[in-house]
C-alpha cells in the first residue's frame, strides 16, 4: 500500500491483504448471503493462509454459484466430482461435501430464527467485541464466543467450523474488532 496510513501489520504483506484489510476485515455484516460467503471461505481456509483463498475468492464464487445457499444444498455427488476437478479452488473432497453439509444446516438455521443473521450475532449480544491490540503477538485465535459458536454449529450439523475457524469468521464478519490499535480501521470499524 502506497499511503501513509498505519494499517495492522499482516495487511502490508499484500496488496491484496491490504485491499480486503482496509474494505472488509472487521466490518460488521448482517447481510445472509455474505455471512455464508465469509464461513465457507473461512473453512476452506482451514490449514492454509487466507492470501490463499483470496487469491481463489473470485474462483469460489464463480464454482459455488455466487454461493447461493439454495442451490448448494442440492448439489448432487456429479457437482461434488466437477468441484474436485476445478484448479481454482482447493479442491479438498470434505471441505467441498462440508460446504454442501452446511448450506444444508445453514438454511434449517434460518428458517429456525428467520435469518441466519439473528441466529449468528446472538453469541456476541448483538454488538461488536472490540479488543485492544497493539502488536502482532497481541492476536488470539479463539474465544469463549467462538468456542460456543462452534459447538452450537457442530450440534446442528456444520463441519469446519472449530472455535478457531469460527474465531476468523467473528474477525472477518466484524463480530469482533481485532485491528490493532493504531491501525487507522481500528476506530471506523467501530
Amino acid at each position: 500500500m502506497k499511503d501513509d496510513k498505519t494499517r495492522c501489520r499482516w495487511a502490508e504483506t499484500d496488496p491484496l491483504n491490504g485491499a480486503y484489510h482496509d474494505e472488509e476485515w472487521g466490518v460488521p455484516v448482517h447481510n445472509d448471503k455474505k455471512l455464508f460467503e465469509m464461513l465457507i471461505l473461512e473453512g476452506a481456509q482451514a490449514g492454509l493462509s487466507w492470501i490463499t483463498i483470496l487469491k481463489k475468492r473470485e474462483n469460489y464464487e464463480k464454482a459455488f454459484d455466487s454461493f447461493d445457499v439454495e442451490k448448494i444444498a442440492k448439489y448432487n455427488i456429479d457437482k461434488v466430482n466437477s468441484l474436485l476437478s476445478n484448479s481454482g479452488i482447493i479442491r479438498n473432497k470434505r471441505k467441498i461435501n462440508a460446504t454442501v453439509q452446511n448450506a444444508k444446516s445453514y438454511i434449517l438455521i434460518q428458517n429456525e430464527f428467520g435469518s441466519f443473521d439473528r441466529y449468528i450475532w446472538q453469541f456476541v449480544r448483538n454488538k461488536t467485541i472490540k479488543n485492544h491490540i497493539k502488536g502482532m503477538s497481541g492476536y488470539q485465535t479463539k474465544s469463549n464466543e467462538s468456542v460456543a459458536m462452534s459447538k452450537d454449529l457442530l450440534k446442528r450439523g456444520f463441519k469446519f467450523v472449530g472455535p478457531t475457524i469460527c474465531y476468523a469468521f467473528m474477525q472477518a464478519v466484524g463480530m469482533v474488532n481485532d485491528h490493532q490499535m493504531q491501525c487507522f480501521r481500528y476506530n471506523q470499524v467501530a
